[in-house]
């Protein structure tokens, strides 16, 4: 299963779309940044599922319709960092999708996610990301779960890793940094999150118009783990420097 997340930089990638599409062959694709009054129902041969729709900067997951049927998509609110509360860039920072995999007769539930900006601190990042993942559990009960997007956390500090872990899912970096645009501002920002998948690999793929280059990640289906491990691709630290 082949998986792109994104980062449109507030929809200026855009146009790109159509063309990752039919360079990469993905099964899904998970948008940040979007406008989604803008969005195409179809982007090649993926339909989208859904998207958010009070976000100035929008959320929004395609799946092939040959492949998945889409069950339901909701969207969600998770805790607001002052940045949000005074701009109001997103009320919704997460859509997941539960879909039923044709190929493989099997459900799972798969999420576009974009954590509050660097101005926020570490700590509501990681209750973001730990909230989020709670939430995808009740929209998919014991069902293998990607959550990928924009992470916003370019250095790799212990807490996350172990609230990654505390919430039961691994956490695989791609293998070269996906926000390289500013000098002082660089490291893996677009992050992959996932229980009762194998990642098989997560590649960043060349860089666009957007501030953020994309991701592709390859999965295939695994069990739920009952102590399941980080994983953290080096480099871990030093990944963001000022």
């Amino acid at each position: 299963m082949k998986v792109i997340s994104y980062n449109l930089r507030k929809n200026r990638a855009s146009g790109e779309l159509i063309a990752l599409a039919e360079q990469y062959d993905p099964d899904l694709l998970c948008l940040q940044e979007c406008d989604t009054l803008d969005l195409p129902a179809e982007v090649g041969l993926l339909h989208l599922a859904d998207s958010t729709t009070r976000n100035r900067l929008g959320l929004a997951v395609y799946y092939r319709r040959d492949r998945f049927t889409a069950q339901k998509t909701q969207t969600f609110a998770l805790k607001k960092s002052l940045h949000d509360l005074v701009l109001t860039p997103a009320h919704e920072r997460l859509i997941g999708t539960r879909l039923f995999d044709m190929a493989a007769q099997r459900e799972l539930v798969v999420a576009s996610f974009h954590a509050a900006p660097l101005t926020a601190l570490n700590s509501l990042r990681r209750n973001q990301i730990r909230s989020a993942h709670e939430e995808l559990a009740v929209l998919g009960p014991n069902l293998p779960t990607l959550m990928v997007g924009d992470y916003n956390y370019p250095i790799f500090k212990k807490h996350l890793s172990n609230e990654v872990r505390e919430s039961g899912y691994d956490l695989t970096l791609s293998d070269s940094r996906t926000y390289t645009r500013y000098k002082f501002f660089r490291g893996h920002f677009d992050l992959a999150t996932s229980v009762g998948l194998t990642i098989d690999n997560v590649e960043t793929l060349p860089r666009g118009t957007s501030d953020h280059m994309p991701i592709l990640v390859t999965s295939s289906y695994g069990t739920v783990p009952a102590a399941p491990a980080v994983t953290v691709a080096a480099p871990v630290d030093g990944e963001f420097s000022i």
